[in-house]
C-alpha cells in the first residue's frame, strides 16, 4: 500500500456539493466586504500618477519588483515584528504568523494535488508532509493560546494598552478552534480509517489513541464542525482585526517609496484644485493611506513607543489610526475625531512609524491634519509665535540675521561671501547661532575643522532657517519659502556638500530639499569628525570621569539610521534602555520645542530618567534641540551635577593643548 489519504472520506456527493457552496459563498461574501471598503479607499487622492483604463490594474515592472521585495521583507520575513521588543508580544506574533503560514502552505499543496493533473500527495512525500505540518501546526496553536492568556492577564491591568474588545477575544477563540479542531479532525480520520503510516503525524496519532475507535458518522460530524469554522473564518475575516492578514500584504507591498524623514509637499496647483490646504476629512488622504488604516492590527506597538503617550499626553497613535478610520466611515472632520490637543502633542519623532509592522505612516496622517489647522488659523500661542518669527526673521527664536555671526567672535571663520573656494558648507542652524549651549558646539565644530585642515565656509548672516519646524508644525508654504531662499544661496556659492551639527537640518537637507531642486551631499558633524579621527587628523575623545552615556537624536538614529558614527567618536559608553533606532524622543521635534507644555507631561523628563538610570555622570549629545530639552528634564528630576555635552565638545577637549 502507498502512503496517502482519501479526500472527503465517508462524505456523499451532495455533502461535497454543499461544502463547495459553503466555501465559495464565504469567499464571495468576504470579497464583497473588501470591495465595499475599497470604494471608501478610492475616495482618497491617488498616490502618484494613475494610468488609464485596464492598465490601472497592472503594475510596472519596477513596481512589481518593489512590491515583491516589500512583501518578502515585511510580510514573509516579518522584519518589523522581529525587531520589536519582546514585551510587545513579538515572539507570540511570530508563532501565530509562521504557524498560520505553514497551515496555509499545507492547504495550498493539498489543493494543487487535488485540482491539478499533477498528483504527488503520496509515498515518502506524503509521510514528510504529514510529519512537517503536524509539528508546525503546534506553532499556531501555541501562539494563539499565548495571545488569549496575554489578553486575559491584561484585563486585570486597568492601564494595559492591549485591547479588551469582545470581538478581538472572539477572533482569537475562533482561530484557536480552527487549530484544535484541525488536530481533532486528523485524529478522527485515523480512528475511523486507521492506516499503518498514521505515526507519521505524531500529534494526530496521540489524540487518536486518546479518543479510541470512531465510526463514519462521528467522523463526518467532526469534519463538518471544522468546515463550518473554516467558512465562518473566511466570511468574518474582513470585519474583524483579522483583516490585517490580507490587507497588511497590500499595505506593505504598495508603501510609498519615501524616506521616513520626508513629508510630501503641497503645490499651489493642488490648493487651487481642492480649495484647501492639508487634510480636513479622511478623503483628503491618499488611497494608500486610507487602505493602511484598515491594515492596522491594533497591536499597540506604536502607542507603546510614543514619547508623548509615555509622558501622559492625550496622543495615542493607535487611537489616531482608529479615529481616522472611523472618520472615513462617518464623514466626521479628522481634527474632531482625533482632537486638536492630540494632534499638537506629536513630536514627529517617527517612533510609531518605525515600530509599525504594517508600515502605517502616522506622522504623515498627523502633519497633514496639522496643515489644515494652521491654514484655518487654529494654531495659537507659542507655536504661532515661532511661525511668525521664522517668517519675519528667518530664525525660529526670532533673532535677527546680524546675530547669526555672534558665535564667530574671536575666531577666524571663513565666510562664503569672502569669495574663497571651499569644499563643505558648515550649516550652523538657528539653535547653533542663538542658544548659548548650542553656540559652544558650533565653535567646537569650527575649531576642529580648522585644526584638521578641512576646507569649509559658513553663510553667516545669509543663512536662514531651513523651515523644518514650520513644515512639521504644519505651515508647508513657509517651509517652501525658506527652502527656496536657502537653495538660492547654495546655487550662488556652488554648494554641493553640507555638514551640520543639527539632525533636524541634516534631515531636511538630505531628504526634503531635493524635491525643490537642491543637489547636496549632507553630513552630520559626527560623520565628518569620525572620518577625521580615523584618518589621524584629530585625536579621539578621552574617557570621562563618572561614566558616559549617549543620547541618540531621533532625526539622526531612527529617521536617518545613523547611530554608529557618534559611538565611534566616544570612549566606553553605557547604553540607556532605549538607544539606536529605538531611541526615546526628547520631545523637541514637530515644533514642540516652541510650544508650552505642563512640567508633568514632558517627554524630556521620561528620557532624562532613562539616561540617569545608566549611572553615568556625563551625557553625550549630537543635537542642539535634545540638549535644550534634556537640560530641563535632568534638572526637573535631580539636583545632582550631570554634564550634558556635545560630541564635538568632548572631541575638542582632547584636541586642545594644555599648558604645563
Amino acid at each position: 500500500m502507498t502512503p496517502t489519504r482519501e479526500e472527503f472520506l465517508f462524505l456523499s456527493g451532495p455533502e461535497k456539493a454543499l461544502f463547495y457552496l459553503l466555501i465559495f459563498g464565504a469567499i464571495a461574501f468576504a470579497a464583497y466586504q473588501v470591495l465595499g471598503r475599497s470604494k471608501l479607499w478610492r475616495t482618497g487622492k491617488p498616490l502618484g500618477e494613475l494610468r488609464e483604463g485596464w492598465r490601472y490594474w497592472l503594475p510596472t515592472k519596477e513596481a512589481a519588483a518593489r512590491w515583491m521585495r516589500n512583501v518578502g521583507a515585511y510580510v514573509l520575513a516579518q522584519k518589523k515584528v522581529r525587531s520589536s521588543r519582546p514585551r510587545s508580544g513579538a515572539p507570540m506574533h511570530l508563532l501565530i504568523f509562521y504557524g498560520f503560514l505553514s497551515l496555509l502552505l499545507a492547504t495550498t499543496l493539498l489543493a494543487i494535488d487535488s485540482y491539478s493533473p499533477v498528483k504527488f500527495h503520496r509515498g515518502n512525500y506524503y509521510l514528510a508532509y504529514e510529519f512537517t505540518f503536524d509539528i508546525l501546526g503546534l506553532l499556531f496553536v501555541a501562539g494563539i493560546a499565548w495571545a488569549i492568556g496575554r489578553r486575559v492577564l491584561a484585563s486585570r491591568q486597568p492601564k494595559s494598552p492591549i485591547s479588551q474588545a469582545p470581538a478581538d477575544m472572539g477572533a482569537l477563540v475562533l482561530l484557536l478552534s480552527l487549530g484544535l479542531t484541525g488536530y481533532v479532525l486528523e485524529a478522527a480520520r485515523m480512528s475511523a480509517n486507521p492506516k499503518p503510516w498514521d505515526n507519521s503525524a505524531p500529534i494526530g496519532k496521540a489524540i487518536s489513541d486518546l479518543i479510541g475507535p470512531m465510526g463514519p458518522d462521528a467522523y463526518r460530524a467532526v469534519w463538518w464542525v471544522h468546515a463550518l469554522l473554516v467558512a465562518g473564518f473566511i466570511a468574518v475575516l474582513p470585519r474583524m482585526r483579522l483583516r490585517h492578514i490580507l490587507l497588511a500584504i497590500a499595505s506593505t507591498a504598495g508603501k510609498p517609496e519615501q524616506p521616513m524623514g520626508r513629508l510630501a509637499p503641497i503645490s499651489m496647483e493642488e490648493v487651487e484644485q481642492t480649495e484647501k490646504i492639508g487634510v480636513s476629512h479622511a478623503q483628503d488622504y491618499s488611497r494608500w493611506h486610507l487602505m493602511s488604516l484598515d491594515a492596522c492590527m491594533e497591536c499597540g506597538r506604536c502607542t507603546e513607543v510614543c514619547p508623548a503617550h509615555k509622558a501622559g499626553k492625550t496622543l495615542n497613535p493607535k487611537r489616531v489610526v482608529q479615529d481616522i478610520r472611523g472618520a472615513l466611515d462617518s464623514g466626521q472632520a479628522v481634527a474632531e475625531a482625533i482632537s486638536e490637543e492630540a494632534l499638537w502633542a506629536c513630536t514627529t519623532c517617527n517612533a510609531c512609524v518605525e515600530a509599525c509592522p504594517v508600515l502605517i505612516r502616522h506622522v504623515d496622517l498627523i502633519v497633514d491634519a496639522r496643515r489644515n489647522l494652521v491654514a484655518e488659523g487654529r494654531l495659537s500661542g507659542s507655536g504661532a509665535t515661532m511661525l511668525r518669527q521664522v517668517g519675519s526673521t528667518s530664525n525660529a527664536w526670532g533673532a535677527s540675521a546680524s546675530e547669526r555671526e555672534k558665535w564667530m567672535d574671536g575666531l577666524e571663520v571663513p565666510l562664503a561671501r569672502d569669495g574663497q573656494p571651499f569644499e563643505y558648507l558648515f550649516w550652523v542652524g538657528c539653535a547653533g547661532a542663538t542658544d548659548p549651549a548650542a553656540m559652544r558646539t558650533t565653535k567646537a565644530v569650527a575649531q576642529l575643522l580648522m585644526k584638521a585642515g578641512v576646507s569649509f565656509a559658513c553663510l553667516g548672516r545669509e543663512e536662514a532657517c531651513t523651515g523644518d519646524p514650520a513644515r512639521r508644525i504644519g505651515d508647508e508654504f513657509l517651509f517652501q519659502e525658506k527652502a527656496a531662499g536657502n537653495i538660492s544661496a547654495f546655487e550662488k556659492y556652488g554648494v554641493r556638500k553640507v555638514l551640520t551639527a543639527c539632525p533636524h537640518c541634516f534631515n531636511t537637507f538630505k531628504n526634503e530639499y531635493g524635491e525643490f531642486g537642491a543637489d547636496l551631499q549632507v553630513f552630520h558633524h559626527s560623520q565628518i569628525l569620525q572620518e577625521l579621527v580615523e584618518g589621524g587628523k584629530l585625536l579621539p575623545a578621552q574617557t570621562t570621569e563618572g561614566g558616559l552615556t549617549f543620547h541618540d537624536p531621533c532625526y539622526l538614529a531612527r529617521v536617518n539610521q545613523e547611530s554608529a558614527a557618534p559611538r565611534r567618536l566616544l570612549p566606553m559608553v553605557t547604553e540607556p534602555a532605549s538607544h539606536g533606532a529605538k531611541t526615546l524622543c526628547c520631545g523637541a521635534g514637530g515644533g514642540r520645542m516652541w510650544m508650552d507644555e505642563s512640567p508633568d507631561q514632558r517627554p524630556a523628563a521620561v528620557r532624562a530618567q532613562e539616561l540617569l538610570d545608566t549611572g553615568a555622570k556625563t551625557v553625550a549629545l549630537g543635537c542642539p534641540f535634545c540638549r535644550i530639552m534634556l537640560d530641563a528634564g535632568v534638572k526637573q528630576i535631580t539636583d545632582e551635577e550631570i554634564r550634558l555635552v556635545d560630541l564635538a565638545e568632548l572631541l575638542q577637549e582632547s584636541n586642545t593643548p594644555t599648558s604645563g
